[in-house]
C-alpha cells in the first residue's frame, strides 16, 4: 500500500537524526566506542536516586499538576535566581516538560505560524531547524564561524533578519562546537533582537559545564531581553540525568500559558518520580552548593583537555570548545568529507564519531565528539583516531 498520500510532506521531508544513525550502527557492532550521543557517563547521584525510590515506595504514582510540581516549580524557580539572576513566579511562569526537547517543540509550535522564520545558529543541535519546520514555520540558519569562536555574531544577524523573521532560537553553550557568548556578544545580539521586534528561544541547558575561567550569561538577565525570551533550561546533562527525562521552560506569563495548553493535551505532565528527583538535585544542590555538579564539571574539563590536545597533537587543527561536553576538531586535512570520515572510522577503527553536517552545512569539514565518555574508553577511542589519521594523511 502507498502510504505517501496520508503522510505529512513536511514531516517526510526531513532526514532522520545524524547523531541517531551513527549511534545507531554502532551499537550493532562489537567492540566500538562511541563518541557520539551526548550523554554523561556519570550514574546520577545517589541522593537524587533515593529521592524517586522513597516517592515511588510511598505510593506516589498519581499525575501532577500539567505545570508540574509545585515544589519543583518553586526550586527551578530559585535555582535560576540565585545562580543565574533570573526571577520567575512559579504559579504562571515555569512549566515542566519531558526534557528540554519537549520544551523548545511546544516553543516553536506556540510561537509558529505558517510562513513564519526562526532563525537558528549553524553548526547548532540537530533538533531546532526540524522543529520549526514541525511547527509550520521556516527555518533560516545564521552561520557562525571559527575565526568568531563560532559565536552568533550581531552583523551575521541582522543581515539574516526579513520582514517574516518573529524568533531566533540561542543555543549556547553551544553543541556541537563547545562555543560560549561572552556578556558583549549577547548585548550586541540584544540590540538586534529590539530593532526587530523578535522574541528569543534560549536553550541553556549546558549552562553548568563552562571551562577555564568563563561563566555564563542568561540571557533573559540582559535589558529589556526579560520580557522577550524564553529560557529552556533541564536536568539531563548537568545532573546526568538524561533518562529521567525532565526540562522546564521559563519566561512571560502569556507563553507559558499557550505552551501549557499543548501540553496539557498531548503529554499530560511530566513523570512524577522524575519531577521529584529533579526537585530533589536542586533542593541539595542548593544545600551543598553543588558539589556534584562541579565534581562532574571538574572531571569533563580533564577529559575535555586530553581530547583538544590529542586531536592537535595527530595533526588535526581544533577549536577550544569552553563549554557543553563536545570537540569540533576539523578533518579537512584529511581530504575528506565529514561523512565519509565519520563512515570509515565507524567501520575500520570501531570508534563512533557524529558528521559536522549533522548540525547543518556550516559543519562540514568536521567531526563531533563527546567526551563525557569514561576515560579509559576516551584514551583508546582516541589511540584508534589517530591511528586512522596517520593512515589516511
Amino acid at each position: 500500500m502507498n502510504y505517501d498520500k496520508f503522510l505529512n510532506p513536511r514531516i517526510t521531508s526531513v532526514p532522520p537524526s545524524g547523531i541517531r544513525r551513527f549511534f545507531d550502527l554502532a551499537a550493532t557492532m562489537k567492540d566500538t566506542i562511541s563518541l557520539g550521543v551526548g550523554e554523561p557517563d556519570f550514574k546520577t547521584p545517589y541522593h537524587i536516586r533515593n529521592a524517586a525510590v522513597d516517592s515511588i515506595m510511598d505510593g506516589e504514582t498519581q499525575y501532577t499538576a500539567n505545570r508540574g510540581l509545585p515544589e519543583l516549580r518553586s526550586e527551578i524557580s530559585l535555582y535560576l535566581s540565585g545562580r543565574y539572576g533570573v526571577s520567575y513566579d512559579p504559579d504562571n511562569q515555569i512549566l515542566v516538560t519531558i526534557g528540554a526537547s519537549e520544551a523548545i517543540d511546544l516553543a516553536l509550535r506556540s510561537l509558529c505560524s505558517p510562513g513564519d522564520e526562526v532563525l537558528v545558529p549553524e553548526p547548532s543541535y540537530v533538533s531546532y531547524s526540524p522543529g520549526v519546520i514541525f511547527a509550520g514555520g521556516n527555518p533560516v540558519g545564521v552561520e557562525t564561524l571559527e575565526k568568531d569562536d563560532f559565536r552568533l555574531t550581531a552583523e551575521k544577524l541582522e543581515k539574516a533578519v526579513t520582514p517574516r523573521t518573529k524568533a531566533l532560537i540561542l543555543p549556547y553553550p553551544n553543541n556541537p562546537t563547545g562555543a560560549v557568548m561572552e556578556k558583549r556578544d549577547l548585548e550586541a545580539v540584544a540590540d538586534v533582537i529590539r530593532k526587530h521586534d523578535l522574541f528569543v528561544i534560549s536553550d541553556e541547558i549546558y549552562s553548568e559545564l563552562i571551562y577555564d575561567g568563563h561563566s555564563h550569561v542568561s540571557f533573559a538577565s540582559l535589558e529589556d531581553m526579560y520580557d522577550r525570551t524564553l529560557t529552556i533550561n533541564g536536568f539531563s546533562k548537568a545532573f546526568a540525568m538524561t533518562g529521567w527525562r525532565v526540562g522546564y521552560a521559563c519566561g512571560p506569563a502569556e507563553i507559558i500559558s499557550v505552551m501549557n495548553k499543548i501540553h496539557q493535551y498531548a503529554i499530560m505532565c511530566a513523570p512524577r518520580q522524575g519531577q521529584v528527583a529533579a526537585a530533589a538535585a536542586l533542593r541539595m544542590g542548593r544545600e551543598n552548593g553543588y558539589e556534584e555538579v562541579l565534581r562532574m564539571r571538574d572531571s569533563y574539563d580533564r577529559r575535555r583537555r586530553l581530547m583538544v590536545d590529542a586531536f592537535r597533537s595527530m595533526g588535526l587543527h581544533c577549536f577550544e570548545p569552553y563549554g557543553a561536553f563536545y570537540a569540533f576538531p576539523s578533518i579537512r586535512s584529511s581530504g575528506m568529507t565529514s561523512e565519509e570520515f565519520c563512515a570509515r572510522l565507524l567501520r575500520e577503527k570501531n570508534v563512533a564519531a557524529v558528521p559536522g553536517t549533522a548540525f547543518g552545512p556550516g559543519g562540514e569539514g568536521n567531526i563531533r565528539c563527546c567526551y563525557a565518555t569514561a576515560l579509559d574508553k576516551l584514551s583508546t577511542a582516541l589511540e584508534r583516531i589517530a591511528a586512522f589519521v596517520k593512515e589516511n594523511t
